[in-house]
């Protein structure tokens, strides 16, 4: 996906950066229900995906009743 191509924002999500929409996008992650499916470990695994983008995600979420998935121990 070339640069240019990469929504300033991605459907139900916050405004995030182009690396993190661009990310999200090649993850096939468009919707709060979608990024709350993940936890903030996986999202930022991702590369892209940096702290801010987990901390706008997560206000996003909990505006909506949301939250990211737990991973177990």
């Amino acid at each position: 996906m070339n640069t240019r191509d990469t929504p300033a924002r991605i459907g139900g999500l916050p405004p995030l950066g182009q690396p993190a929409n661009r990310a999200l996008l090649n993850a096939g992650i468009t919707t709060l229900t979608q990024a709350a499916a993940h936890s903030p470990q996986e999202l930022l695994a991702l590369h892209g995906v940096g702290p801010k983008a987990i901390r706008l995600l997560d206000a996003a979420l909990a505006e909506h009743g949301f939250t990211f998935r737990q991973t177990t121990p």
